[in-house]
């Protein structure tokens, strides 16, 4: 095909597209994915997009991104949208939103914060901006910027 991808569809599974260049390999590590699963797998990168500049895509066959990990994509990839397909047709196709509160998943760089030194407080941090993504923790205001989130998602 001339100016165009050849990469098959997939019968069964989870398509995430419309990820920022370069993070393709952050939602593989998102999602334990090393290679050894059996999943067949298409990950194209850095392909030119007329919404985002450039994007990454990500099909994986027979398997079904969970809540948790949808969470944790659009932290990486606010932008991004899970297609879910079945018998080869998109079923589902769901554009995840910066949650208002991230709970639990993150940790405050700061470590007088209470998080760090009480083993029953969860990390709580507001949304204070989406392009670039900041958060405030909600209990000693430290602010964590997108590449301190994608560092600590990809730890």
């Amino acid at each position: 095909m001339k100016d165009g991808l050849i990469v098959s569809k997939i019968r069964n599974g989870t398509v995430i597209d419309h990820i920022p260049a370069g993070r393709a390999l952050a939602i593989l590590k998102i999602l334990g994915i090393k290679g050894v699963e059996g999943h067949r797998i298409a990950l194209v990168m850095n392909v030119e997009s007329s919404k985002i500049g450039r994007k990454d895509i990500v099909k994986i066959e027979e398997r079904k991104i969970e809540e948790r990990e949808a969470e944790l994509i659009t932290l990486i990839a606010p932008e991004a949208t899970i297609n879910i397909v079945s018998d080869y047709e998109v079923v589902e196709k769901r554009t995840q939103k910066i949650p208002e509160v991230v709970r639990g998943i993150l940790k405050c760089t700061n470590p007088s914060c209470i998080t760090n030194n009480d083993p029953e407080a969860v990390t709580k941090f507001r949304t204070r901006g989406r392009k670039p993504i900041t958060l405030v923790c909600e209990y000693c205001e430290t602010k964590l910027t997108e590449e301190e989130v994608l560092r600590q998602i990809l730890q």
